[in-house]
């Protein structure tokens, strides 16, 4: 199956196009600066999929969640565009 990996970790990518529903579900944009920013961390999400609760134990839950969110922008994964994603073979 495929699957989305940030160093050590490795997540299905069914579990990684979740992920970013709920980041990219609970942002919200600053009139100011006209960036998005989070509003929250995926953590407090009770339909966050349970491979991800020990990455929410982890310092740099933050920075894993959004490269993780990145590799499952435009479905580049499927078509193994990206490097964080494996077993298209």
């Amino acid at each position: 199956s495929v699957s989305a990996q940030d160093g050590d970790l490795k997540f299905p990518l069914e579990s990684v196009k979740k992920l970013k529903e709920l980041m990219d579900g609970n942002t919200h944009i600053n009139p100011r600066m006209m960036v998005p920013i989070a509003s929250h961390s995926p953590c407090q999400e009770k339909h966050l999929p349970e491979e991800f609760r020990p990455v929410c134990k982890r310092e740099d839950a933050p920075l894993i969640f959004r490269r993780l969110s990145l590799a499952a922008e435009d479905d580049l994964c499927e078509i193994c565009a990206n490097a964080a994603c494996a077993g298209c073979f």
